[in-house]
């Protein structure tokens, strides 16, 4: 069945929560584990079919914001996913003090029971008028970013079409798509500040109602973190500091020599890695996506199988249009066992990131689709990211085709980009940290806040208001996950990291490589983040040696990369 054929329909509200007392009722009164199990499948099924309505009307809305039927299921779903949650708040409660919990855990594994008792701390009834406040908060920023509408030379963009003109080889066009982009976000400001402010104390209120001192314990629950805590997040910041802002300091300073400018560069100026211009993709949307079939072919079976069946069947929403959502994202279909990628190509080199990225997150999810319980279809969130920011490493071996004569520009920019990503996405949690535990902030002691930041984690960047917004100290919200899944971004930058582990592997033996992948794929959410890690032979990036040596392999590739015939 295509995409475009799968049937929506809003379930009745009261049906659904009758039919979760009813499941949890009958799981208390079961007599044998035969009986608790057949229920507890049966729970899996109800489950699946409503989290499938939910997320068809959430893809479809953020494919057009327009659409009004959409929207409005949107919205329904904005205020009915908490009022579900205290049932299954019930549910997991019975689960976990269920006489069958040991049968449970031999046939499927403790960690369904680790992440319940996590889950548990993050959720009361009395948060649930919060809860659905924040979804409609978040809800407003993301339709407020997807109406931007800019006008630039003789068209009119929104932030998505406009972001190839922000990596122009010309230098005036650049920097002036750079200033239109931020005086949009400028122009919107007062409101920007205002939902975030609204987000930021509604979660502070959340953290208090749950006895939390404030947000950071709640979000971290929230996040699903079993196996590392704030103290490891914050020795991993500090290892980035230490070994990867020199690193990637060098870098930039390199490509300010190749453009001719300035150290520190502008906004403007670092988002151009060469003189000649930034690679591109080679062709069109469709053919870049011949070539992920091509790619996928050759790759493995699984992956052939795989890719084969998300074009055939219309799993992949990847042109930019007026009205989408911004970004992009992975989900699952669960009653279809289907993955759905959500993109915004621009014809940039980000669009075959896209067919490897979320294409990474979408096969882990291919090769776990028909687990039990179905939560153990992904892992945590940074482990998922491992998925996805390995898979645009193995992209390199079809280099040649995504990128043409590029492709050579593409393969040093990547990895730089890699590098410098890092403290970047570190910047992101650091300032989230602070936020939280400064809710009483205004707006512009959190730019303020950034523009700190700024300097310790990029101090590449020109911090001088040229450019409205950006350097300003304020461009962190035009990051979506800050409004929208506090804590995520930190999950990027641990699984860049493996994913740098993965690289290193590639260069040495393709096939080993793969090995690795496939065995860390495989297990799907079934382990933690860490024992993924240690059951593929992968090194934790807790592990302050890791975060050293995968510089040191990079810094060293990037320094003897024949830059030939580039300009």
């Amino acid at each position: 069945m295509k995409f475009s054929e799968m049937p929506y329909e809003r379930p009745d509200p009261e049906a659904v929560k009758n039919t979760l007392r009813t499941l949890t009722e009958r799981f208390k009164n079961a007599k044998s584990y035969e009986e608790a199990k057949a229920i507890f499948l049966e729970k899996e099924e109800q489950g699946k079919l409503v989290e499938t309505m939910a997320t068809l009307a959430s893809v479809r809305n953020s494919i057009d914001t327009r659409d009004r039927f959409y929207d409005e299921e949107n919205t329904f779903w904005d205020s009915f996913g908490p009022e579900i949650a205290e049932f299954e708040h019930a549910w997991t409660d019975a689960m976990l003090s269920s006489p069958f919990r040991a049968n449970f855990a031999k046939e499927y594994g403790d960690l369904m029971f680790v992440n319940a008792e996590i889950d548990q701390k993050s959720f009361s009834p009395e948060i649930i008028p919060e809860m659905q406040k924040e979804n409609e908060l978040v809800t407003e920023y993301e339709k407020l970013i997807a109406s931007a509408q800019i006008p630039f030379e003789d068209g009119v963009y929104t932030l998505s079409q406009l972001s190839p003109f922000k990596t122009a080889a010309d230098d005036a066009k650049r920097l002036a798509a750079w200033k239109a982009d931020g005086a949009w976000y400028k122009a919107h400001q007062d409101r920007l500040d205002g939902i975030y402010d609204e987000l930021t104390k509604l979660r502070d209120t959340m953290g208090k109602k749950l006895g939390y001192d404030g947000y950071t314990e709640l979000g971290y629950y929230r996040m699903g973190r079993n196996c590392y805590t704030k103290t490891d997040v914050e020795a991993f910041r500090a290892a980035v500091q230490k070994y990867l802002v020199p690193v990637a300091d060098q870098i930039m300073r390199e490509q300010a020599k190749r453009l001719g400018k300035e150290y520190p560069l502008s906004f403007a100026d670092a988002a151009l890695s060469f003189r000649s211009g930034n690679p591109r993709p080679a062709g069109t949307p469709d053919d870049i996506l011949l070539q992920g079939k091509k790619f996928y072919d050759a790759l493995s079976p699984e992956t052939s199988e795989f890719f084969r069946t998300m074009l055939d069947e219309g799993l992949l929403d990847v042109l930019s249009t007026e009205g989408k959502r911004g970004g992009g994202y992975c989900t699952g279909i669960m009653q279809y066992e289907r993955p759905f990628i959500f993109a915004n190509f621009n014809g940039t080199q980000h669009d075959v990131e896209v067919v490897t990225h979320e294409a990474g997150h979408a096969f882990a999810y291919w090769m776990n689709r028909k687990r039990i319980p179905t939560e153990y279809a992904w892992p945590s969130m940074e482990a998922c990211e491992v998925h996805s920011m390995s898979m645009e490493f193995f992209g390199w071996m079809n280099a040649d085709g995504f990128f043409g004569p590029d492709a050579k520009k593409f393969m040093y920019s990547h990895l730089a980009g890699s590098i410098t990503f890092i403290p970047y996405g570190t910047m992101v949690d650091h300032f989230q940290h602070i936020v939280y535990e400064h809710p009483e902030y205004t707006p512009a002691e959190r730019h303020a806040a950034w523009k700190k930041l700024l300097g310790v984690y990029m101090p590449w960047m020109k911090l001088d208001g040229e450019i409205p917004f950006y350097a300003e100290g304020e461009g962190w919200q035009r990051q979506s996950h800050i409004y929208t899944s506090p804590f995520y971004y930190i999950d990027y930058c641990l699984a860049q990291t493996v994913a740098l582990e993965f690289w290193a592997m590639i260069q040495k033996d393709e096939a080993n490589a793969w090995k690795h992948y496939m065995a860390y794929t495989v297990q799907g959410g079934s382990k933690t983040f860490v024992d993924l890690l240690k059951n593929a032979d992968l090194v934790t990036p807790f592990d302050e040696a890791c975060l050293r040596g995968v510089c040191e392999t990079a810094n060293a590739w990037l320094e003897n990369f024949d830059m030939t015939g580039i300009e």
